[in-house]
């Protein structure tokens, strides 16, 4: 299976509306959240990876200063494996590079130990525990990747 990584498109964003609601139920971004996002491409940029022309993930990434944070990353499960994420968060790395970073951050959920280690294979590390961040309760690990400029930030 191939896929195809490129930009979010303004068409794209009910699509990934969709996708959100079916991959985050309980933390779904309200729709607005995301064209709110991609208007603002001075410190926001967004990718969508696609396999036979259909949306099966995305990835969103904030930077500020010399700070990145990963607003989110979402592949559909049936597409999980099949190193998407991995290459989403490649680009995203990648792009806080271009955009002058030297850390990136993310919240991970508790329970998501698939995620987590894709994070820890990338060189992020725990450095704190948001408690009951989640509306279902569930704890958030905060995680950072201090940017090395001699590494592409790939495993």
């Amino acid at each position: 299976m191939s896929f195809l990584l490129r930009d979010l498109a303004f068409e794209d964003i009910e699509t990934i509306g969709r996708l959100e609601n079916e991959l985050f139920p309980t933390d779904a971004w309200p729709l607005e959240m995301f064209y709110t996002e991609f208007f603002q491409p001075d410190t926001r940029r967004y990718v969508v990876a696609e396999v036979d022309g259909d949306a099966v993930g995305y990835a969103g990434l904030m930077v500020i200063d010399t700070t990145a944070d990963i607003q989110t990353i979402g592949v559909l499960r049936r597409f999980e494996g099949q190193g998407i994420g991995r290459a989403l968060l490649t680009e995203l790395l990648g792009e806080a590079r271009r955009r002058g970073a030297d850390n990136v951050m993310l919240e991970v959920r508790a329970d998501n130990p698939r995620a987590q280690a894709l994070y820890v294979r990338f060189g992020f590390r725990k450095i704190h525990t948001r408690k009951r961040y989640y509306r279902d309760g569930v704890d958030a690990w905060v995680m950072r990747l201090v940017l090395d400029e001699d590494r592409e930030g790939t495993p």
